[in-house]
This record gives structure tokens, C-alpha cells and sequence, in this order.
């Protein structure tokens, strides 16, 4: 990529960590970092995944709590233990002579480290709904268990993208007994799944949705080909989970599809239960790493990595000073 302010390029001073990414999952891995007193820098975009939420749920002790309140949280433990930040995006990233990395941010700036932990989330690819992406986040939503018990009892609409359509009306039955499910583009339900969805009480609707119906800046039908509105007030849909992880492929890095019940759901970086890719010094967390992850799943994870490595940073450093004493032995 050709940037405009290459003619600015400077190098920063290397770290041990360079964290892509101040997400959960960033943080967390930053602060375990910087308790093991480890030099760690984290970049970030500062356009997080889940900015348009009202609250974060299901992490313990911190039920919903406004996403920004948390990072900012975050970052001024991280800030406590000696952690520094970057604003800006990576745009590249390749290895050095002496097995660290460097990368290139947006305004030119050259990073280096000995290590990097990648956290960049992922980007949700929204059903293409006229008016669904106003409203994500807010009446548009993804998962239950982040957002089922804010509209309990309330009219929620599926909107069918694939066969996994059914098992996510069956799943939000659990919230409310108003559930909707509008074929849209998904395929048609065959005599068993009909047969479970009547069983729950759940209305099947054909027909695709050309767009969704707001007052006062609130979702109030989906509308039909043809005019027809049915009325909701939440609407769930499955997006495409793309890992934000392009800059890796300097690296070679490419990220893999994954899927999820036997069916395509997005992308991922594949990596080992630690987080460590195939690229020796390159860790992944969270939501690259595993789309479904859940912030507090994402944050353990973060943890993870970070101890590991902690671990690999702690066997260089006992193998330099090993062959400092056999060459001073030698001497």
C-alpha cells in the first residue's frame, strides 16, 4: 500500500510485545504482560468491534458495563503496569534479522518487536437489508446470550441467511415466545424443522425482506416483497465473521475459513489453544483467532497468550544468558 506520508517514515524504539489490537483480548494479554515486567506497546485502530452496544454481557463482575467504559478501564490498568499505546491501523508486517518483527502503520511509522500478539478482532459482513445496518447493535442483533435478556418477551424476528436459521429460532425461543422466522434468503425448512418450529410456537414467514421499518429511530417491521410489515422489535441475523488480519499475509499468514455446525461462517487465523500461529512469535486472541468468542472468553484469551509468550520470551533470555557465561567462562 502507497501511503501519503511515507515521506515522514520514522522508527520507534523496539519492545519485547507489540499488541495489534486493544480489544479485549489486547488488554488483557497487555496487563498479564506487564505484570511479568515485560515492555509492551498496543496498537489500535480505536474502532472496536462492539462500539454501537449498550452494555457487555455475561462477564462476571462487570455486567453491563458501556463497552468503552470498559477498555478505558483496560487501558489504565495496562498503563499501571507500564504499557504504552499507539494509535493507528497495520497496514504490513514482516520479519527482521534477528527473528523480531517489523511493522508499518498507516501514517508510515515503522514498529519493531521481538514478538507480536495479534488481536484485531474481526468485521461482521451485514445481510444486505435496506435500513439493518442503521440499527445493528442496537434493535439488529447477533447472539442471544450477549443480548436475549434485553428484549425478553419482546417481538423478535430471524432473519434466514442459511440452514442455520432454524437452530437460531429454537435458540431465541429461549428469550421470548413472540419469534418470527422470515425465510428471506435462507432455504426452506423441511418437514422436520416445521414440525419443531410449530412444537415452539414459532411463525415461519416467506418471502425475502426488502427492508426494515423504523419509528422514532426504533425498528418496528421487517417489510416484505410485495408490502406486506410484520412487526418486531429486535431482529437477529447471522453476519459473515471476517478476521481483520490482512496484514499478516507478509507474514505468511492467511486466515482459513471456519465453520460452524458443518456450515461456513466466516474466517479465522488458525493457531494451537495458547494462541501460537505457525509463524514462530506470532500469537493470536480473541475474535481473529475464534469468531464466536465472547468478550470474557476473548479476554481469557488474551491471558493465555500472554503467559505463553511470557514463557518463550523467558527461554531466550535463558539461552543468551547461558552462552553470555560460557563465553565469559571461555574467556
Amino acid at each position: 500500500m502507497t501511503n501519503s506520508h511515507s515521506h515522514d517514515r520514522s522508527t520507534a524504539p523496539g519492545h519485547e510485545v507489540l499488541v495489534i489490537g486493544a480489544g479485549a483480548a489486547g488488554l488483557a494479554a497487555a496487563a498479564t504482560l506487564g505484570r511479568a515486567r515485560r515492555s509492551v506497546l498496543v496498537v489500535d485502530a480505536g474502532h472496536p468491534r462492539n462500539a454501537p452496544a449498550s452494555g457487555v454481557h455475561t462477564y462476571l463482575a462487570r455486567e453491563g458495563t458501556p463497552p468503552a467504559e470498559l477498555l478505558a478501564a483496560g487501558r489504565a490498568e495496562v498503563r499501571a503496569y507500564g504499557g504504552d499505546f499507539r494509535r493507528g491501523t497495520v497496514t504490513a508486517a514482516e520479519t527482521t534479522g534477528d527473528g523480531g518483527f517489523r511493522v508499518t502503520l498507516d501514517d508510515g511509522t515503522v514498529l519493531t518487536a521481538a514478538r507480536l500478539l495479534v488481536t484485531t478482532g474481526l468485521t461482521d459482513e451485514l445481510p444486505a437489508v435496506p435500513g439493518l445496518a442503521g440499527l445493528w447493535g442496537r434493535d439488529v442483533l447477533h447472539c442471544p446470550y450477549c443480548h436475549g435478556w434485553e428484549v425478553r418477551d419482546r417481538a423478535v424476528g430471524i432473519l434466514g441467511t442459511s440452514p442455520l436459521a432454524v437452530h437460531q429460532a429454537l435458540l431465541w425461543r429461549q428469550w421470548t415466545d413472540r419469534v418470527t422466522l422470515f425465510l428471506h434468503t435462507g432455504p426452506e425448512p423441511d418437514g422436520d424443522a416445521r414440525e419443531r418450529l410449530a412444537a415452539r410456537g414459532v411463525a415461519v414467514v416467506g418471502g425475502e425482506v426488502t427492508r426494515l421499518v423504523t419509528e422514532d429511530g426504533r425498528l418496528a417491521a421487517a417489510e416484505l416483497a410485495g408490502g406486506r410489515r410484520v412487526g418486531c422489535d429486535a431482529l437477529a441475523v447471522t453476519t459473515r465473521l471476517v478476521a481483520n488480519s490482512a496484514f499478516l499475509e507478509g507474514l505468511g499468514l492467511a486466515a482459513e475459513e471456519t465453520q460452524l455446525g458443518g456450515l461456513a461462517i466466516g474466517t479465522r487465523i488458525p493457531a494451537d489453544p495458547v494462541g501460537a500461529t505457525a509463524v514462530p512469535g506470532v500469537w493470536v486472541a480473541g475474535n481473529v483467532a475464534n469468531p464466536v468468542e465472547q468478550v470474557i472468553g476473548a479476554a481469557a484469551a488474551g491471558v493465555r497468550a500472554a503467559a505463553a509468550i511470557n514463557a518463550d520470551l523467558v527461554e531466550a533470555d535463558t539461552r543468551r544468558a547461558v552462552e553470555a557465561a560460557r563465553a565469559a567462562a571461555a574467556a
